[in-house]
């Protein structure tokens, strides 16, 4: 079964939030990168807050490198045209879904204040998954999925708490698992090594790991990294997966690949 990483960024301009690389990541690097840690493929997240021009690099790497590359895409959520790209970015070549964050002054209310009200059944209607980094308001994306049972939705980075480390950056874990009730909802198990509080194999992580694994089991769980912020190599964060004793080989396969693509639709 193929490795597949849930979220990486390329970028070509820009200065990117810390703790990301200061320097450009381009499609290159991340190649590069992936044949070295044994990764097949990846799921591209546009960090558009930092090069608004990422979508199209994110759209021109999987259009070149098919089998390696997919994308959630991030267009504009507060233009006239918004409507429309949830409606239509899905001709874009490799674009499979969306993924949103909402982190700056003017959009940190949105997912609250009714903002959004007209994005979660355009995209139910477009059958686009959307990726969220969601762990401040997890009970409303469980209103949200609800509301929208035919919306696949993922759960960023675990919903940890950006920056925390170890049991103090999943504060929202009873939160998060709550939602596996749901079935529409999933959750990616990125960026892992960056909330440990240990070294390498990071076996701080399994507790967290097996809330999620027990609540959501195998088929919507979504093993990856967001590799430029790591703290480890890529290599170190493929292993430290695999070598958890107490999910079974079949299941932690599925949990690097084979579940995060048959959520979003990848035939690779």
């Amino acid at each position: 079964m193929p490795i597949i990483d849930a979220q990486i960024h390329l970028w070509r301009s820009g200065t990117a939030r810390p703790p990301h690389l200061t320097t450009p990541y381009l499609v290159e690097d991340a190649i590069r990168d992936m044949d070295a840690a044994g990764v097949d493929g990846a799921i591209l997240h546009p960090p558009v807050s930092w090069d608004p021009d990422s979508n199209d690099q994110a759209v021109e790497a999987a259009r070149d490198h098919p089998g390696r590359f997919a994308v959630l895409a991030n267009p504009p959520l507060d233009t006239p045209e918004s409507p429309d790209h949830i409606r239509s970015w899905k001709q874009r070549p490799g674009v499979l879904g969306f993924r949103f964050y909402f982190g700056q002054p003017h959009n940190r209310t949105w997912p609250l204040d009714g903002s959004l009200d007209w994005l979660w059944p355009a995209a139910e209607e477009a059958g686009m998954p959307v990726a969220l980094l969601a762990g401040d308001w997890l009970p409303v994306l469980g209103q949200i999925a609800e509301r929208h049972p035919g919306l696949k939705l993922m759960v960023d980075h675990m919903g940890a708490l950006r920056g925390a480390k170890g049991d103090a950056a999943f504060p929202n874990m009873k939160e998060l698992t709550a939602l596996a009730r749901y079935p529409n909802v999933a959750v990616k198990l990125t960026g892992g090594p960056f909330y440990a509080d240990d070294a390498y194999p990071f076996k701080s992580l399994h507790k967290h790991y097996r809330a999620l694994y027990d609540a959501f089991g195998p088929h919507r769980l979504f093993w990856g990294t967001d590799i430029t912020k790591m703290p480890c190599s890529w290599r170190q964060c493929v292993t430290h997966f695999q070598e958890i004793d107490w999910i079974p080989e079949a299941d932690k396969k599925r949990i690097m690949g084979d579940a995060l693509c048959d959520w979003i639709g990848w035939k690779r």
